[in-house]
């Protein structure tokens, strides 16, 4: 039979790292802690399988398992030298999910197992603090009967709240044994009031009730939602650990906490976390109370009056950072580690890899590799290529304070603007309307998930920098102020006060969480400086990759951006962007109104110096790199106005009846224009507009090669043919044009003809086209739209319902279908080959910037792929990653940064 429990403690371990697809990330770890000897409680992990079994078959258990977890509790119990279930001195145990993917508060945890009406007498002479054990039995109640039973957390808040004003107490800890002996009854009277069942005594009902409701939060709705957001796949599923409780609450030698072996924000080298005395866990994260700084200079830098725990346990401490430095040398990475501190004991409860920013991530990377910890290899691998574009985030700009409304803590770096909302629910509806939000929480948790995403920015009056907001944001990339405690939320009123003034529902506020700073109004942002450790980074990562990076842009700023990305070359120039410019449409739209071919002419005329120009200042800006300009593709009436009052103006300027103007409107009108007169079918009705695009190409270029010196490396690309009679008659055309260039200027600069692969008939023809096309440029936003036969811009409505209902694993316009449009590219890839063994093959749709499609591409040898400025770090970090998955880190894993400075 296969085993399905794995144990750990006492110094020993069944499985480890190596096995965290069965044990999820938190059994994995803490099997791996125990085998180095480390302080861990003793506990069990029952493996992901089970966890799918326990979904697929109505939430039941195989048989046999029962055996195997009572194994594994009797020895949780040697270890810890308690029974479970002992009414003298009771064993109690934790029950917590744990996904092979780290999912930070998405799944459910159940504390203090164990205790009932007898035990928890017991665990009150054992402990000999009576206090403590009926506070442990009111949180065992609390939990379990929302996690289990599905008792409204809130039941249980107002209760506890009622008798603190009756006492006329305002903390917990200002509350006595007596009183929590009184609030266990309340809320064992709650349990029996909304179920008709009183809360459940045997030890051994709690235990798999808690097994069950912890797998069973897999689906969740925001374990989902964080699964969706994040791009983990539905059928993974959680394992299950069951763990020896240790006591963070056992008075003033005990504590609990959340560290980071290097700072999460910055990456600065230093050990740096929070933590609460005389506290549980969940204290710490939930943002319930304020946590206290871990080391001596946080709090000197946080001005923070409550001590440290370097000053308060000493000792304790010591261990803490000696296990800290010890993991993160055998995990080699920054380490996200939660411990409780027993009446002065250290015990530690989790290991994972720490969520951080992308600064952070860019330094610890560079300097781990410096280091020697990691080779450069390992630096680019360990680097998620979407985390970039948090880079560009936009901070404040330091010479303009603004107004400040309060401060809080800074929990995740970036600035941001927007109109206040206070529901994660109005966060998503305003960002499906295309409003930007700040939301504002006292303090969030897990379910508000969806809304942290669809916001702008997160802000929170209560939590520390390592709550739930502060670390979700962190893993979003959104800026977050945590721990705003001067503010006061009215959610009835939609209103938020501090210092005496008041801000509404869909007010303005700009927050910065490098500062902690809430700003009344938009402020004005600065542009972040891309260097240091990303230019670092990035220059080892282009030693990695084959695959080039070229840009799609359209005008001569658009470029210069690019080239500061470090692209090389432009992949696509829409020129019909060109077209759109104030200046230009009205002789555009002259040409498209025109009644002859004079008229048109004469238009056209006017429009090639401008194209000229424009084409010119892309020659110079790529100095020498290869620029591939599309010749015209959008359908002409999307030139035209279509609203009466611009159908006047236009008509007055032009001297002309409005009459004119809506019937040529009406004639180029088309039912589907994605599929119509557009593309090489336009250059084929218009060779007129082809010969002018095509005479302000190579008359720019000449112009460029007779000013700098340098070869212009142009490529001309038609776009939408699906044959090679389409594109020979257009290369016909090109070379008549071209052949005017020579007539007048004496020669013409070298070109290459290519097509654009946006139809499933080219890709199938591709054999064909490359007889004539040198390179194709395949544009995967028309391909993916005429293989699925949906347009992207009608589609939101239920492609949105096909992702929440798992029909397509992921927006096929945002990451390349495979299956699909994968296989037409590769089928394109192969007959282009055959044909023609040196085509030039590159991609230019907007999956040229997407990490996941890259290493598609990269798979099949392309040469390059081009995508918006913006996005040009992401796909050469993303290209270099393709390089090192394909060489295997055997190779790249020699290239330990020991001359880091060469």
């Amino acid at each position: 039979m296969a085993k399905w429990v794995y144990a750990f403690g006492g110094g020993s371990a069944e499985g480890g790292l190596a096995d965290k697809e069965r044990l999820g990330a938190k059994g994995a770890g803490l099997a791996e802690m125990s085998a180095l000897g480390l302080p861990v409680p003793p506990g069990f992990t029952i493996v992901t399988e089970i966890g799918k079994h326990y979904l697929a078959n109505g939430q039941a258990f195989p048989e046999g398992l029962a055996d195997e977890v009572a194994a594994a509790l009797d020895g949780i119990g040697l270890i810890a030298g308690r029974a479970f279930g002992d009414a003298n001195d009771p064993l109690l145990v934790s029950v917590r999910s744990g996904a092979a993917a780290s999912m930070p508060g998405m799944m459910d945890t159940v504390l203090n197992l164990g205790l009932n009406d007898e035990t928890v007498e017991g665990l009150a002479r054992a402990s000999g603090n009576r206090r403590f054990a009926f506070d442990s039995y009111r949180r065992f109640i609390q939990m379990f009967g929302h996690i289990v039973l599905g008792l409204d957390h809130a039941l249980f808040e107002e209760r506890l709240e009622d008798l603190k004003l009756a006492r006329g107490l305002v903390l917990d800890a200002e509350l006595s044994a007596g009183d929590w002996e009184e609030v266990c009854d309340i809320f064992k009277g709650i349990v029996l009031e909304e179920t008709d069942t009183a809360f459940p005594q045997a030890p051994d009902a709690q235990l798999w009730g808690a097994i069950g409701a912890v797998m069973a939060s897999w689906n969740n709705p925001r374990a989902i939602a964080y699964r969706r957001i994040n791009g983990i796949g539905a059928e993974a599923g959680t394992a299950v650990t069951v763990q020896a409780m240790v006591f963070g609450n056992l008075g003033e030698t005990s504590a609990t906490g959340v560290a980071f072996t290097r700072h999460p924000s910055t990456g600065e080298k230093i050990l740096w976390g929070e933590f609460l005395p005389n506290a549980q866990g969940e204290d710490v994260v939930s943002g319930t109370r304020t946590p206290q700084d871990l080391t001596e200079r946080a709090r000197r830098e946080t001005g923070s009056e409550t001590p440290s725990l370097e000053s308060l346990m000493p000792a304790a401490y010591a261990d803490f950072a000696a296990v800290a430095d010890r993991l993160e040398r055998h995990h080699r990475d920054v380490l996200d580690l939660e411990f409780t501190i027993e009446r002065g004991r250290l015990w530690m409860l989790q290991v994972r890899p720490a969520k951080r920013t992308i600064r952070a991530a860019l330094r610890t990377a560079v300097e781990m590799a410096g280091e020697g910890l990691i080779s450069r290899a390992e630096a680019v691998a360990r680097i998620e290529p979407r985390t970039l574009e948090q880079l560009l985030h936009p901070t404040i700009d330091p010479d303009d304070s603004g107004d400040i409304f309060a401060r809080g803590l800074p929990a995740s770096p970036g600035a941001a603007s927007g109109a206040v909302v206070f529901t994660p629910d109005e966060a998503e509806t305003a960002r499906a309307q295309g409003r930007k939000v700040i939301l504002v929480r006292v303090e969030t948790s897990p379910e508000d998930v969806h809304g942290m995403h669809a916001a702008r920015g997160i802000l929170t009056t209560r939590g520390g920098m390592t709550s739930h907001a502060a670390v979700v944001a962190r893993g979003m990339g959104k800026p977050c102020v945590s721990g705003a405690g001067t503010i006061r939320v009215d959610f009835k009123a939609g209103t938020m006060t501090a210092g005496g003034r008041t801000i509404h529902r869909g007010d303005i506020i700009t927050i910065d969480g490098g500062t902690g700073l809430v700003l009344v109004g938009a402020v004005p942002l600065r542009e972040p400086e891309l260097s240091g450790d990303f230019a670092m980074l990035m220059q080892w990562a282009d030693t990695f990759r084959t695959l080039k990076i070229r840009t799609n842009v359209d005008t001569p700023a658009d470029a210069r951006a690019a080239r500061g990305f470090g692209a090389e070359g432009i992949g696509l120039c829409r020129t019909e962007h060109m077209f759109f410019d104030h200046r230009r449409i009205a002789v555009v739209r002259e040409m498209i109104l025109a009644e002859t071919t004079a008229a048109r002419a004469d238009a056209l005329a006017r429009l090639l110096p401008m194209q000229r120009t424009d084409f010119a200042a892309l020659f110079e800006i790529m100095a020498g790199l290869p620029v591939t300009i599309r010749l015209l593709d959008p359908p002409l009436h999307e030139f035209l106005p279509t609203g009466e009052a611009e159908i006047a103006e236009l008509a007055a300027a032009m001297g002309i009846p409005p009459a004119r103007i809506r019937a040529r409107s009406e004639a180029l009108a088309e039912a589907n224009p994605m599929l119509g007169h557009r593309g090489v079918r336009l250059a084929i009705s218009f060779p007129e507009i082809i010969e002018m695009q095509i005479r302000a190409t190579l008359e720019a270029a000449l112009d460029v090669e007779a000013a700098s010196g340098l070869a212009v490396d142009l490529e001309i690309m038609v776009p939408l043919v699906a044959s090679k009679a389409e594109l020979d008659l257009i290369y016909e055309r090109i070379r008549a044009a071209e052949a005017q260039v020579v007539r007048q200027h004496g020669r013409a600069p070298r070109y290459e003809l290519g097509t654009m692969i946006e139809l499933p008939r080219a890709a199938l023809a591709a054999g064909e086209l490359a007889r004539t096309a040198r390179f194709f440029s395949f544009g995967t936003n028309d391909l993916t739209q005429t293989t699925f036969g949906i347009s992207r811009d009608d589609a939101a409505p239920f492609l949105n319902a096909y992702l929440a209902l798992g029909l397509m694993p992921a927006d096929p316009f945002a990451t390349l279908d495979q299956e699909g449009v994968g296989e037409l590219i590769r089928i394109a890839t192969e007959r282009g080959r055959a044909t023609r063994p040196d085509i030039k093959l590159g991609v230019c749709g907007e999956h040229g910037g997407d990490p996941a499609s890259i290493q598609f591409f990269a798979g099949l040898g392309f040469d390059y792929v081009s995508c918006s400025p913006f996005r040009v770090p992401v796909a050469r970090l993303a290209a270099a990653q393709a390089a090192i998955s394909a060489e295997g880190f055997a190779a790249a894993g020699s290239l330990v940064a020991e001359d880091v400075d060469a």
